[in-house]
């Protein structure tokens, strides 16, 4: 992985991000030259602090990929795109639907189309998601199964990835998506529960504050730490293969229910109670969702490494250190 990385032109959006910096962080160890967009807007979880390690190692473009002029001038001569750059929060593309259309839609592709005219030869991974899905009609859930989101946010991720691999069989640009499920660990941000309540959960604990789960917390997610996501999109951007298609990540399944239950055990501390669904999150509610990973490790040798207890000890010790860059 080292020698294909080495001096090779990388570009992140949304790399300042929770999963685009440890991204950032590790293509650096592997001798990449790498440069990350992010327009670091309010609440949406960039954070400078994310890249401290590697700050001077790495060039930060401050911009917004609803910005076309500047996306046209940074696509160019670059060799890779992770295209991270999105909207994550379910509940905030229901409450201001126009925003999440405008950043994970219609800049989407805009940035597939500045890619087309500047540099169509760059490979590009795209951040697609389990939300693309809906409720599951069968476990566990394969790329075949079908796609009726329960929310605004899901239906605009189907059209990006739609837009990125209608561009690789048409215009040849090599585009592969992939749909990452509920990722936790170090360099989320910590300040709000709408984009993934895993990490606010380890918040919740750390904070000595009473978690609450809606509906029991029987609901089963399955899991993966950052840095198998990580591992994941480098493998996929290295690859000769499986381009123009989309992928299914997936890891440990658990029900939301234990894996607090082991976030208080690690601690050392912490309590939860059961309460029912609000009305609007109940509306949006998914139910359980495992993930079919096998394609991925068919086609790409890719596998979850971390185990839920070493991740969770990870994300623990990451935030206790380095909280007052988060709270």
């Amino acid at each position: 992985m080292a020698n294909f990385y080495k001096n090779r032109k990388v570009l992140i959006t949304g790399g300042l991000g929770f999963i685009g910096s440890n991204l950032a962080i590790e293509l650096v160890k592997v001798g990449a030259k790498v440069t990350i967009i992010d327009a670091l807007i309010p609440t949406y979880g960039g954070n400078l602090f994310n890249i401290g390690t590697v700050e001077r190692r790495v060039m930060w473009v401050r911009g917004d990929i609803r910005e076309k002029g500047i996306v046209d001038k940074v696509i160019k001569d670059q060799e890779i795109l992770f295209n991270l750059a999105g909207t994550l929060s379910h509940i905030d593309s229901m409450t201001d639907p126009m925003t999440d259309l405008e950043i994970n839609c219609r800049a989407q592709l805009s940035l597939l189309e500045s890619v087309r005219k500047y540099n169509p030869s760059i490979k590009i991974v795209f951040a697609g998601t389990r939300n693309q899905y809906g409720k599951a009609k069968y476990l566990p859930v394969d790329e075949d199964h079908p796609q009726e989101p329960t929310d605004i946010n899901g239906i605009n991720n189907i059209a990006a990835e739609k837009y990125h691999l209608m561009y690789t069989s048409v215009y040849g640009i090599p585009t592969i998506s992939l749909r990452m499920t509920n990722t936790y660990g170090p360099r989320h941000q910590m300040r709000h529960p709408r984009q993934g309540v895993l990490n606010w959960f380890v918040r919740q604990v750390l904070n000595g504050e009473e978690i609450i789960l809606y509906g029991g917390g029987k609901q089963k997610r399955d899991i993966n730490y950052v840095d198998d996501v990580v591992s994941a999109l480098l493998i996929i951007a290295e690859s000769v293969k499986g381009w123009g298609q989309a992928y299914n990540l997936g890891g440990q399944a658990v029900s939301l229910e234990n894996f607090v239950r082991l976030v208080i055990k690690i601690a050392g501390k912490g309590s939860y109670k059961k309460v029912a669904f609000p009305t609007d999150r109940k509306a949006i509610e998914i139910g359980d969702y495992i993930a079919d990973y096998s394609k991925m490790t068919k086609t790409f040798g890719w596998k979850p490494r971390v185990s839920l207890e070493e991740g969770i000890k990870k994300t623990i010790d990451y935030y206790e250190k380095y909280k007052k860059y988060y709270w």
